[in-house]
């Protein structure tokens, strides 16, 4: 199996910046893609992001669109979201994901990690 770890969290001003990231291990396949979700107490887990394994396609979700920017490295088996422009209403637990192919939003998620708290005070 994939193990995913993120990293990055923390609590942050509004208009803040944080940046967080997901290191994988286990086996590399072929194309595969990797996002991130979060979750909010009590609420169902939505999505944020996601990227193709060669970076060729990015996706995000409208409530972070021009705020967020996703990112890989293929060489660290690393994903990383760059939050910039933080709202309260970011606060969640953020989660790394990997679809062992990719399709975009509606790739097939198999594998998450732990998730990593973001807090945004006003």
């Amino acid at each position: 199996q994939v193990q995913l770890v993120e990293s990055g969290g923390g609590l942050v001003q509004a208009g803040g910046s944080l940046r967080l990231s997901c290191a994988a291990s286990g086996r590399t396949f072929g194309n595969y893609g990797m996002g991130w979700f979060r979750q909010y107490p009590g609420k169902e887990r939505e999505f944020v992001s996601a990227i193709r394994w060669d970076g060729a396609s990015t996706s995000y979700a409208d409530s972070v669109k021009g705020r967020f920017t996703i990112s890989r490295d293929n060489a660290k088996n690393t994903v990383n979201l760059q939050m910039n422009s933080l709202k309260p209403e970011d606060t969640a637990l953020y989660y790394c994901a990997v679809a062992l192919y990719y399709s975009g939003r509606g790739s097939q998620w198999s594998y998450w990690g732990q998730g990593t708290q973001v807090t945004v005070s006003s």
